[in-house]
């Protein structure tokens, strides 16, 4: 889902440049009363687990790559705002260090990939959670990254490389992830399930849900 540099306007790569700066730094402020050293350590076992994970991925039509992205995960396993700054940690040093997704494209790709993942992801676990856990990480999951995709199509559909052809685009991103996301719900449930088993402790506090 890494877009790269190029396939943007340029007003729209600056647009969610600042938009995520300002999403991202909201969230440090509601999840600063909520950290502990736990909670640190925590947020970087979860952050290096999402790297890795992101490290595998594939090509597909639409200039950009279909992969684990990890938002929901994050979100369950840290809180969303957490979650949320965990995924754009490890999406900045993918664009910074590895030139995985552009640089000028990095606001997008941490809009779609950190902001848009994380926060829908957990909003549909929080809403499914009391039902059934399993499933409601499973959708988050899924939910999660087809809505990031959504947004990542939007973005490029407009752009001037693909000439107008929103709904081509849309259709081929949004589709694609809609069935890979079923394999993004199944990885998130086995990332919280092995967070479990270890021991951690996920429970967030009251500060870092949704409404925080």
């Amino acid at each position: 889902m890494h877009t790269p540099d190029g396939y943007l306007h340029p007003w729209m790569a600056g647009a969610f440049l600042a938009l995520a700066g300002l999403v991202l730094s909201v969230a440090a402020m509601r999840a600063r009363d909520s950290l502990t050293e736990y909670r640190i350590q925590l947020f970087g076992i979860v952050a290096a687990a999402v790297f890795a994970a992101q490290l595998l991925n594939w090509p597909i039509p639409g200039g950009t790559s279909a992969h684990f992205v990890g938002g929901a995960f994050a979100a369950i396993a840290l809180g969303p705002h957490l979650g949320a700054l965990a995924v754009a940690l490890v999406v900045t040093i993918q664009a910074l260090v590895f030139a995985d997704g552009g640089a000028l494209a990095l606001g997008a790709n941490v809009w779609n990939m950190a902001i848009v993942q994380a926060y829908v992801g957990y909003a549909v676990y929080a809403s499914l959670a009391d039902r059934n856990e399993t499933v409601a990480t499973i959708a988050g999951g899924w939910v999660g990254i087809t809505a990031a995709a959504a947004s990542a199509s939007l973005q490029l559909g407009t752009a001037p490389a693909f000439g107008g052809e929103l709904l081509t685009v849309v259709a081929v991103m949004v589709g694609g992830h809609a069935v890979l996301g079923l394999g993004e719900g199944l990885l998130t449930l086995v990332g919280c399930r092995l967070l479990a088993r270890t021991g951690v402790d996920t429970e967030q506090p009251s500060s870092e849900g949704v409404s925080a």
